[in-house]
């Protein structure tokens, strides 16, 4: 660190160790969070026997009530004086356990639920354990997204720390694709024999009996990995609480909203999200019911995460070079396009699609990885970006935004999801079998909803972001004054 930035290196220098302690936080979240993300939508209609239409407004009235819940959370880590443990890095040990129990009794299929036994019990079981999980993810969310302005006040550490962190979500993520892989099982007849669909192929099921070892063993390991992460990070930056001044909410959330590149990041944020969560989730049922081979789910995701351990030896450079926003719009036209080519292979058999498929979901992977590395980063210089206008700091209130904006994507996905469920007729009752005509418009769905997900992301970034590598430059100028001034008085 050069001499320019003297009060920057008082508050920076991160070693191994620190990368790898913030890393293990978003690991333990995934481990849980692609539980819902993946696997969650096809266990509620297939072995909850919900109907789209519900889960479509069940999420649809989750995310209604976080508009009230994160904002709450964002100004209590604003507000509440920091405790031995540091303002943010103390939730980590509060919430470690009751997020693991939330998320084992959104699973647990009690005596006397399930949609063809008592529809009304197991929708209000659903709503109640679902909303219950996010309440309790966004206090792990939000102190976690706020902890990167304390640990590091150097740009090219967050850098370095936004792709550790997609490096812990990816590894925390893979679990629930091996769990997938073991979920199913053929179906049968009263006489034991198979059970075969329009297209020839075997029917397969979700079972619960492996799904909810799963689920328990991944909630006891984020539990765990908590508490490591608890020990590993440290708050370099101290911050005071806000004064609880009234209408200072108002005026925190009125300069986010004001912000051309706040809201830009927010809105690709949201997108990104909408966009895995989509694909992990409706890529179940495509795998499942129209290429009957759901080894393809733990295909698809190692195409989507393997560039990550390529890309994140490349990225920290690539974003000083040419920087974030620019690498990170192109990566996802990139994205963008191989999902429209997936498309217009629509008429190719089954069979002989597979490969393809799997290829270019490769090509997607690599387009998405470069947002997903770095969106982190980028988020964090937005939050300065405001800082440095403003010279308010309410990093808390900030987060608990952008994390609504990204719950907003959860909403876009559930929409798309459902809506493509109903649209294509899918057939959720116990022991359905879907038509041919179903699993045609199946596949066009699959494919042209994510490359229109993925081409609004890059447009947003490369139109309306207005954070290019010059301007993080002077923003860094920006950040160092305000350190001098902080630290001087």
């Amino acid at each position: 660190m050069g001499d320019n930035y003297a009060y920057i290196a008082k508050t920076s220098g991160l070693k191994g160790k620190d990368y790898v302690g913030y890393a293990l936080v978003d690991a333990a979240g995934c481990l849980v969070f692609s539980l819902v993300t993946s696997i969650l939508q096809k266990y509620y209609t297939d072995v909850f026997n919900l109907s789209p239409l519900f889960i479509m407004f069940m999420f649809i009235g989750a995310r209604v009530w976080d508009a009230v819940n994160d904002p709450i959370m964002g100004r209590i880590c604003d507000t509440v004086r920091a405790g031995r443990y540091g303002r943010y890095r103390q939730w980590f040990l509060y919430i470690a356990f009751p997020l693991a129990i939330s998320t084992m009794l959104m699973f647990v299929k009690w005596p006397g639920l399930g949609g063809d036994v008592n529809y009304t019990a197991t929708c209000v079981y659903a709503t109640v354990t679902y909303i219950l999980f996010g309440m309790l993810y966004t206090v792990l969310q939000i102190p976690y997204g706020s902890l990167a302005s304390v640990v590091t006040t150097d740009v090219h550490e967050r850098s370095k720390l936004s792709v550790f962190r997609s490096i812990g979500a990816a590894v925390g993520s893979i679990p629930v694709f091996v769990l997938i892989s073991f979920a199913y099982a053929k179906r049968t007849d009263a006489a034991g024999n198979y059970v075969y669909g329009e297209n020839g192929q075997i029917i397969t099921d979700m079972q619960y009996k492996p799904v909810i070892i799963g689920v328990v063993v991944m909630a006891i390991c984020s539990a765990l990995l908590l508490l490591l992460a608890f020990t590993m990070n440290k708050e370099r930056v101290v911050t005071k609480p806000k004064k609880a001044v009234k209408g200072a909410a108002k005026a925190a959330v009125k300069a986010l909203f004001t912000n051309r590149a706040f809201i830009a990041i927010s809105l690709a944020a949201m997108l990104l999200l909408a966009g895995q969560m989509f694909t992990q989730s409706f890529y179940l049922y495509l795998f499942n019911d129209y290429f009957n081979a759901n080894w393809m789910n733990l295909a698809s995701q190692a195409c989507t995460y393997s560039p990550m351990i390529v890309l994140m030896f490349f990225m920290p450079k690539l974003a000083r070079t040419i920087g974030k926003k620019e690498v990170c719009a192109v990566g996802t036209a990139i994205a963008a396009a191989a999902n429209l080519v997936l498309f217009f292979l629509r008429g190719m058999a089954p069979a002989d699609l597979m490969w393809i498929f799997l290829a270019l979901c490769l090509v997607s992977g690599c387009g998405l990885t470069t947002l997903v590395l770095q969106l982190w980063a980028m988020a964090t210089d937005v939050i300065d970006d405001i800082e440095v206008r403003t010279g308010s700091k309410d990093v808390g209130t900030a987060y608990s935004v952008f994390n609504f904006f990204r719950k907003l994507g959860q909403v876009v996905a559930a929409i798309c999801v459902n809506g493509a469920l109903l649209g294509m007729n899918y057939k959720y009752e116990k022991g359905a079998v879907q038509t041919l005509d179903n699993l045609k418009k199946m596949y066009d769905l699959a494919t042209l909803i994510p490359a229109v997900m993925f081409a609004l992301m890059s447009l947003i970034l490369f139109v309306f972001y207005p954070l290019s590598r010059d301007k993080v430059a002077e923003l860094q100028n920006g950040k160092e004054e305000l350190l001098k001034k902080e630290l001087e008085h």
